[in-house]
């Protein structure tokens, strides 16, 4: 690619030529776009005469990847934007509007983000169980800051104090819709709420809201125009999670009991998607990403701490197993419910939490989609057009006039070879070009 030839968006119009184009949807016939001010101008048709080119050498041009599950920090938003993944969605945190404007603010070389907050759990439920309780700023974030420039460390520091401020206490009807109202307020996209007893965790006992609480602030969340993501890793928390009319389902369920086709099809029914974080599946079951570590397209661009913990895994169910897993998402795919790629991966690198990396994970879902059975298209609109839909990102996840200019151009033919999507020659975020490497 030349890359030589790119000029910044305002400084007019750029064309991208000579690329096979994968839509979001499918491989359509035009071979070039052009872009103006950040924005998708035409598919195909004219180029203008005074358009900068960036010849693609016969590369596919595809959206940019969205992570519809993470959590996140401003270092894994940098590593997302490396691997293309020009969106992450946050499913507990303080990337919320206000959030945003916090920590974000005339910061470049990010991924663009979308929170729920922080999600409706009971005191001492999921998550804090792999939190410290003393309100204290935990040593793993410490030693990330001392990696960040001034800038990002002042941004993180404002962040935790602002989380920490927030944090919840939901104990009733009257405090879920308290907390639903605050998360709204501070500008969150859509809401989390979690049902997690702790033993696919490796720590049972954990604390639950019941149905009735969590059916209030799903019903609160509704009222206000926001979809309702729901923490679930068993197949009995799944059938809770319908039962109480949640939009999304942020895992699969790993047990696979006889009642799966039943789960399965009241899936089917409510109309809900499902993120099945796969490579979470994976790592809880014992099963490192030591190939994904291995790539060199991988850890050319991830630090040495990542790198480990790609190599290590959460391994806290290793009774599970991970065909189960394929065999339940193919079930719901053949059903017809959507299916989002996301990767739970965690804001900095915790050994605990292994197998998992911002950006990188998110091809590794796409593989082990394929796996399963989804073909290389499927996983790619699992990866694009269909979380931008069911989140009603309606500006990107496809390439399509009028849309942003998140784009990933890479190597190869993706949509036929799924590894190929690591093979990543350029991104655009908004048209601008990113530095990659």
């Amino acid at each position: 690619m030349s890359s030589g030839e790119q000029s910044h968006p305002m400084a007019g119009v750029t064309a991208i030529t000579n690329a096979r184009i994968f839509d979001g949807e499918k491989v359509i016939s035009a071979r070039h776009i052009i872009i103006q001010e950040g924005t998708i101008i035409a598919v195909g048709g004219e180029i203008p005469a005074h358009a900068a080119v960036i010849d693609a050498e016969n590369a596919m041009l595809m959206p940019g990847l969205i992570d519809a599950h993470v959590h996140t920090s401003i270092g894994g938003l940098r590593d997302a934007l490396k691997f293309g993944v020009t969106t992450e969605l946050e499913m507990n945190g303080g990337f919320t509007e206000k959030g945003r404007e916090i920590q974000l603010q005339n910061l470049g070389g990010v991924a663009d983000v979308r929170s729920a907050g922080m999600a409706v759990t009971a005191p001492g439920g999921h998550p804090d169980e792999l939190l410290p309780d003393d309100g204290e700023i935990p040593d793993f974030v410490l030693k990330e800051l001392e990696k960040l420039t001034e800038k990002d460390r002042n941004a993180m520091l404002e962040a935790f104090a602002h989380d920490h401020d927030e944090a919840p206490q939901v104990t009733s009807i009257e405090e879920a819709v308290k907390h639903v109202h605050t998360q709204v307020e501070n500008g969150a996209d859509y809401i989390k709420i979690m049902i997690e007893e702790g033993t696919v965790m490796g720590v049972p006992g954990l604390p639950v809201l019941s149905e009735d609480i969590l059916k209030a602030a799903v019903r609160e969340a509704h009222k206000l125009n926001k979809i309702v993501l729901a923490h679930v890793l068993t197949a009995d928390s799944s059938q809770s999670a319908i039962r109480i009319g949640v939009d999304g389902l942020a895992h699969l369920f790993i047990d696979r009991p006889e009642s799966t086709s039943e789960v399965v099809a009241a899936i089917k029914d409510s109309g809900a998607f499902v993120t099945p974080c796969l490579v979470l599946n994976a790592s809880i079951t014992g099963n490192p990403a030591s190939e994904l570590a291995g790539d060199p397209r991988v850890n050319s661009k991830l630090s040495q701490e990542w790198i480990d913990i790609l190599n290590s895994s959460f391994n806290t169910y290793p009774q599970g197993s991970l065909d189960n897993s394929f065999k339940s998402v193919m079930e719901l795919h053949k059903a017809g419910v959507d299916i989002l790629v996301g990767t739970d991966v965690s804001p900095v690198p915790l050994h605990n939490l292994g197998g998992l990396a911002h950006g990188a994970s998110v091809h590794h879902e796409m593989q082990l989609l394929v796996q399963a059975g989804f073909t290389p298209v499927e996983a790619l609109q699992s990866a694009t057009s269909k979380p931008a839909r069911r989140f009603g990102l309606q500006d990107r996840g496809r390439i399509a006039e009028g849309l942003r200019a998140d784009l990933v151009l890479v190597d190869g033919d993706p949509t036929t070879s799924i590894s190929d999507s690591l093979s990543i020659q350029a991104v655009w975020l908004k048209g601008e070009g990113q530095q990659i490497h």
